[in-house]
């Protein structure tokens, strides 16, 4: 389980956090305060209506009259009607806030997630960022438009019936404010513990979130192992612990909101006593009585519903520390203000700015280690790569070989000395500047859900088909489109699924070509293709890669000899390098991996 998923949130409920969903309340402005304004309506004419009843109750029954019934009943419908318009208004507009204030939130995290550094995605689950990203986001939403609205009418409705009871009769109303300590305890006793819970259920829900992304990703690879059993049983156990925290989470809920409703109770039966004996000493009119049994009655449905929402309010919280927690995690590789300044970013690029890039890289004394890590992977290391040299980086699966890689495609940047390209440290230059110069080609390759065209065009957004259709031939692409029922308008499938893999590492191979880029970088991009297909691509990345700066992570034999330069890798370290030749007459690590390696080809591997 990743560092990172296991992140905790301790604090008690904080008004604080809320605030920074405060520019996103701030686009919405205008239409939270017209729903105000109709929840402020919706209260006075629900406070209205006991006193239409204790009006009917003073003036036609206790006098058995029906005088100027006609004006009151004119009222009474004109209140009805202004309270619906009320609540139409305010629906549609909680409808609208709710579906855009949950659009704004989830661009929002999408954005911030671009701009996020290479090393966020190495070690955050997949789960943990859906989570935040569609769950948590909609839970916000909702609460906004839904919960804001019934707090504000229950808040409104509140106060606009203790102060109309307080003209009909103070003392009568002093009954009702009585059993007002005991719900706020009940709400401060419960409020920490729903909270506490509640970030449970939300962890257990990115978990939850995290295997199904996991099971139905790695179906393929389930049904190969016979893994079934075993991932019904992790899974079961994962869903267990989420229904298990979700019941103390609706066991607490449960409570508190009958505990509420009963104290409301014993507040209408204290009115009723009361007032009962008021009536019957003819201190106030029948009619008063009723409109303070209306209120008692009906006052503590908003105040239950106040304690529900605050409630929520509080349980929301979690959900906005985990979306702020993704909104608020800055990148590990930023450009500084004067480089983005000049250069723009990656949203808005300023390429008239952008030098051309001729390939010299250098490590200047570079020093690494890992933001999480305990020891240097690098220690002031020096290596100078003139443009178009062939770099093979070598070593046992696991030795580190993909971080000197990362550390010269700037997608992690050195703990201490510098890398530059053509002379100048990178970080003088925008990361987008270096990034659009680079082609790499992965080991697993990602295609997009689309076509084999527009997987292509992905490396250059405004290639014609001309260059689609070169890059395609370059590496053998061509085959694999005539292969297709509908040649390059054929759909690959989700991630490729509809290639197999060789397949897929061609078409990742031409959406690198036709990007022209002035540095390569293969991570043993050829290891999943047979021999014969690479045979077809060999002359091609030679030309390909002539004049141009290369990195190749590789385990075939003649990608290593050809190199100009080989780093031989092993614990993270670099420990040898030098020319083929070099290396071997040294007879040191790269001798042993070079005859393991002539041995596993001479058998096919």
């Amino acid at each position: 389980m990743s560092a990172i998923q296991e992140e905790e949130y301790k604090s008690s409920f904080d008004i604080k956090i809320w605030g920074k969903m405060l520019p996103f309340f701030l686009k919405y402005k205008k239409p939270l305060i017209f729903v105000i304004m109709t929840n402020i309506i919706c209260a006075a004419a629900d406070v209205t209506f006991p006193l239409f009843q204790k009006y009917a109750i003073d003036h036609f029954i206790a006098d058995e009259s029906t005088e100027g019934i006609g004006s009151f009943v004119g009222a009474y419908l004109g209140i009805v009607i202004l309270q619906g318009i009320a609540v139409i208004i305010f629906t549609r507009l909680a409808i609208r806030i709710e579906m855009r204030f949950g659009r704004d939130l989830k661009r929002a995290c999408f954005v911030h997630l671009q701009e996020l550094s290479f090393s966020y995605y190495n070690k955050t689950p997949v789960g943990y960022i859906v989570s935040r990203v569609m769950s948590d986001t909609e839970r916000i939403g909702g609460f906004v438009a839904w919960g804001l609205v019934d707090l504000s009418w229950g808040i409104l409705y509140i106060i606009i019936s203790f102060i109309t009871m307080m003209t009909i009769n103070p003392r009568m109303t002093l009954i009702v404010l009585v059993v007002v300590p005991f719900i706020a305890f009940v709400t401060w006793f419960f409020q920490s513990r729903i909270l506490k819970v509640t970030r449970e259920v939300r962890k257990q829900n990115s978990r939850l979130t995290g295997a199904y992304n996991e099971g139905i990703g790695g179906a393929r690879t389930s049904k190969t192992l016979v893994l079934e059993n075993m991932n019904t049983g992790e899974f079961k156990g994962t869903s267990t612990d989420m229904y298990r925290e979700s019941m103390r989470l609706a066991k607490l809920s449960a409570l508190f909101g009958p505990l509420v409703t009963c104290i409301g109770a014993v507040a209408t039966a204290l009115v009723l006593w009361r007032g009962g004996i008021l009536v019957k000493e003819d201190l106030i009119a029948f009619g008063t009585l009723s409109v303070f049994a209306s209120y008692a009655v009906g006052i503590f449905e908003p105040i239950q519903s106040v304690t529900r929402i605050f409630a929520d309010f509080v349980s929301i919280q979690a959900n906005i520390e985990r979306v702020c927690g993704l909104l608020e995690r800055a990148p590990e590789v930023v450009d500084k203000p004067e480089v983005i300044d000049k250069y723009g970013d990656c949203f808005h690029p300023k390429k008239e700015n952008w030098e051309e890039i001729h390939g010299d890289i250098e490590f200047k004394n570079v020093t690494f280690r890992y933001s999480d890590g305990y020891e240097d992977v690098l220690e002031n290391f020096n290596l100078k790569v003139p443009a178009g040299t062939m770099v093979a980086i070598v070593g046992e699966t696991g030795a580190g070989k993909s971080t000197l890689v990362n550390l010269a495609c700037r997608f992690f940047e050195p703990t201490k000395g510098e890398i530059l390209i053509d002379g100048v440290d990178y970080r003088e230059r925008s990361q987008l500047w270096l990034h659009s110069n680079i082609g790499y080609v992965l080991q697993t390759p990602h295609l997009f859900s689309g076509t084999i065209r527009e997987n292509i065009r992905y490396g250059r957004l405004d290639a014609s088909e001309e260059d689609i259709q070169a890059a395609a031939r370059l590496v053998s692409v061509d085959e694999v489109a005539a292969r297709m029922p509908k040649g390059f308008d054929s759909d690959v499938g989700e991630n490729g699924d509809m290639l197999s893999m060789g397949e897929k590492q061609l078409v990742s191979f031409a959406r690198a070509v036709i990007a022209d880029p002035k540095i390569f970088v293969l991570d043993e991009a050829t290891s999943s293709i047979d021999t014969e297909t690479e045979q077809l691509i060999q002359d091609a990345i030679a030309t390909l890669m002539e004049g141009r700066t290369s990195f190749i992570i590789a385990h075939r034999l003649s990608t290593i000899r050809k190199a100009d330069v080989i780093l031989v890798v092993d614990n993270g370290k670099i420990v040898e390098q030098g020319t083929h030749k070099e290396l071997l007459k040294k007879k040191g690590h790269y001798y042993n991996l070079y005859t393991n390696l002539v041995i596993g080809e001479s058998y096919g591997d």
